[in-house]
């Protein structure tokens, strides 16, 4: 059984500290400017390495023809573009 200093410990693990709304404001803003620029340059290396792989692969002409197909396509069957 636990007794009663183990109880009051787990409760003040629990308080809150208050900070000033000025730093809180910092924190967050920082935080927010950090994981921003980490997904942006995660997203970057990420389509750069895919990039370099479908260069290889030659997955790129197959996308551009298929977009020239969907955009021929439109053109053809819209009646706004005749």
């Amino acid at each position: 059984m636990k007794d009663e200093n183990d109880l009051g410990q787990n409760r003040n693990k629990y308080l809150q500290f208050s900070l000033p709304r000025k730093q809180i404001f910092i924190n967050n803003l920082l935080g927010g400017f950090a994981w921003g620029a980490g997904a942006t340059l995660g997203l970057a290396f990420l389509f750069a390495i895919l990039g370099f792989v479908a260069h290889f692969i030659d997955f790129v002409p197959f996308i551009g023809s298929f977009i020239s197909g969907v955009i021929d396509y439109i053109l053809k069957t819209n009646p706004r573009f005749h």
